[in-house]
């Protein structure tokens, strides 16, 4: 699966995880990237890196950027797009 794709996969779990909520734990956006079997056992060990609480779904991006950013992926994998950003 390209790059590209797989951000794209992790955005609707996370899309799935907001559904008609505006806080979740890091546990349930975890159980629903989980549940998409196109994402790779190494974009779910992003999610492992982030702390268990309450995110809103802007702070669950940034979070997931910043791992994105510390492990110098964001030119091969790219950033999920921060939400409101309208790109």
């Amino acid at each position: 699966m390209a790059d590209h794709a797989v951000l794209d996969e992790l955005r609707q779990a996370i899309d799935e995880a907001f559904q008609g909520q505006d806080r979740v734990a890091m546990r349930e956006v975890y159980a629903r990237a989980s549940a998409h079997v196109a994402l790779p056992a190494d974009l779910l060990a992003h999610l492992n890196e982030l702390p268990e609480g309450a995110y809103s779904r802007q702070e669950v991006t940034e979070a997931i950027n910043e791992v994105i950013r510390r492990r110098g992926e964001q030119d091969s994998l790219g950033l999920l797009e921060e939400p409101g950003s309208g790109a």
